[in-house]
């Protein structure tokens, strides 16, 4: 029988593995924290799962995000976490969302479910998904990860903290370097991703201490744990009931900038239309884009050079997986770009792949 340690367990047994059939997940994010949490959860037979995520497979991806093979590059992450899951669990029911969570999307997706999981890996992403949640009443496992670093949390559980309670403000996206800049050690989503499927477990069943109010610290270099604990801000849980997400996201929702795939790029370059092309990755990142039209600027010092930028004709903005480059295009419309901005999906890697095997 599929469940039969489940059942054996006293904390568990038929009814909790009923409970978990009857609960509804929602992951926001099939990266490397969601793929791990995602096969533990169909394993473990949790009965409705959803899976939100706009983004395609791409080679770096496979060091960490272990639902996907070299066959599924440049496949939805969606659709090949949903086979993979059909195939760990076929009794379960898989719904996919393929779209980033945005102000415009957020409330409906989120309200059809009992729990969600927090597996973005951006700091509007997170306040949005807090935001919603708070106004949706619906509790929330966090997790986030930084080179061998992770940390995990329970928000909006039982009247208890929210992710605002944690960390009020915002901080800006240039402020805090992400994994496609600083890099992160493969195994460390898996293990955050796996203790935050562990938490939506344990909420689901009411079994155990749920990490609400606390912040978990795990040091993957040096074997340390530290738990911090933190109060709920009535402030702050106010100030997420009454946000307007339509006001507050439009430039900072998870949604992508103008964008254009590779295989479009090159028939650009190949058809000589009149296009600039802005490099915004470090002296040292490759492969290089070969064409006359293509100034590089790292994205550190776009502000102090953003008048070297040509602006007679279109930019697509480049940089090795297509995040730094959407940062770019934000700021340069902050700062009346005067022509369009598109920003390269993928980026340079997704580029070269199309490249090498077109």
């Amino acid at each position: 029988m599929r469940y039969a340690r489940h059942i054996a367990l006293d904390e568990v047994g038929e009814s909790g593995q009923q409970k978990l059939l009857n609960a509804k997940v929602l992951v926001i994010g099939a990266g490397g924290l969601g793929c791990p949490a995602l096969q533990y959860l169909a394993a473990a037979g949790v009965g409705s799962i959803g899976i939100v995520d706009g983004d395609t497979v791409n080679e770096s991806n496979l060091q960490r995000q272990i639902l996907y093979s070299n066959s599924d590059i440049g496949r939805l992450k969606v659709e090949a976490a949903k086979e993979r899951l059909n195939a760990l669990n076929p009794a379960i029911s898989i719904t996919i969302y393929p779209e980033n969570l945005t102000a415009q999307n957020a409330l409906a997706i989120i309200q059809d479910y009992d729990f969600v999981m927090d597996g973005t890996d951006n700091f509007a992403a997170r306040y949005l998904v807090n935001d919603a949640c708070v106004k949706l009443n619906k509790p929330f496992v966090y997790g986030a990860i930084h080179k061998f670093e992770g940390q995990l949390s329970v928000f909006n559980f039982n009247d208890g903290p929210t992710y605002r309670c944690l960390f009020p403000e915002n901080p800006q996206q240039n402020q805090i370097p992400n994994c496609e800049e600083v890099g992160v050690l493969g195994v460390l989503p898996g293990v955050i991703g796996t203790l935050q499927a562990t938490e939506i477990i344990k909420l689901i069943l009411g079994i155990g201490e749920p990490l609400s109010g606390k912040l978990k610290l795990i040091n993957l270099l040096t074997n340390s744990e530290q738990n911090i604990s933190f109060s709920r801000n009535e402030e702050q849980v106010s100030k997420a009931i009454q946000i307007d997400l339509s006001q507050s996201y439009t430039d900072e929702s998870c949604a992508s900038a103008e964008s254009i795939l590779p295989n479009e790029l090159m028939g650009w370059l190949e058809q000589n239309r009149s296009v600039n092309i802005l490099d915004v990755r470090e002296a040292h990142e490759t492969p290089k884009l070969n064409h006359p039209n293509v100034i590089s600027i790292p994205l550190g010092q776009i502000p102090h050079r953003a008048a070297k930028i040509p602006t007679d004709q279109r930019l697509v903005v480049v940089c090795q997986h297509g995040i730094r480059s959407q940062h770019v295009i934000k700021f340069l419309k902050q700062h009346d770009f005067p022509n369009q901005l598109i920003n390269l999906e993928g980026g340079m890697a997704a580029f070269h792949h199309h490249t090498t095997t077109a």
